[in-house]
């Protein structure tokens, strides 16, 4: 099963125009242990179907389920409904050896650290959702909206701090799709998070690894 919003490129072993492999394969590596702590449960089986993007996700209207191990379930004490988070996911279907990417929208290659593709050295997600109810009991969270297949595994929760986490307002302009564009400064924190159905808009909304 593939991970949603990934570029031809994670079809086939032949590299797009403009695209370079690794020296060697990231998954080859033997640098850290990590344990999955959960999976996502979602209404996305197909990733041609799955939104690219929380934004899209939300749109669509589908909400999302956490499925917490019972090992983790006493790390949720002190988490809320309405509360919003930041989910890191393991994007499992994705390929780990591309340098530079050719994305369907680019016009010109770009380095995979530029990009919010899933195809990265190591394909971590990140989603920032709201929590809309809680059972630590079971172990289920339920999220407004999630870009990842049913089924993707979990690594992590880390909740959002407005005022930690709105970046700085910056004149010169923002990144959009990773382009810089000479629009509107950064909102500030206030604008963030307008409302536990508001579809977490700003710079720090629709941090998906799409």
């Amino acid at each position: 099963m593939r991970s949603p919003g990934m570029t031809a490129s994670t079809d086939t072993d032949q590299p797009r125009p403009g695209e370079t492999i690794l020296d060697r394969d990231p998954a080859d590596a033997d640098d850290a242990r990590l344990c999955f702590i959960g999976r996502i449960r979602s209404a996305h089986t197909d990733r041609r179907s799955c939104p690219k993007n929380l934004r899209q996700a939300r749109e669509a209207g589908q909400a999302g389920t956490i499925e917490i191990d019972e090992a983790f379930r006493p790390a949720l004490a002190g988490l809320a409904a309405g509360q919003a988070v930041h989910l890191l996911t393991w994007l499992h279907g994705a390929r780990r050896d591309l340098a530079v990417q050719t994305p369907r929208h680019a016009e010109e290659p770009r380095g995979t650290f530029a990009l919010r593709s899933p195809v990265r050295p190591n394909p971590i997600g990140l989603h920032l959702v709201r929590i809309v109810a809680l059972d630590p009991a079971s172990g289920l969270v339920t999220i407004d909206a999630i870009d990842v297949l049913d089924g993707t595994p979990l690594l992590d929760i880390k909740p959002y701090f407005e005022s930690v986490d709105v970046p700085p307002k910056m004149d010169a302009g923002r990144y959009a799709d990773g382009v810089q564009t000479p629009t509107a400064a950064l909102p500030g924190p206030t604008a963030a998070l307008a409302g536990p159905t508001a579809a977490l808009a700003g710079p720090t909304s629709t941090l998906a690894a799409t």
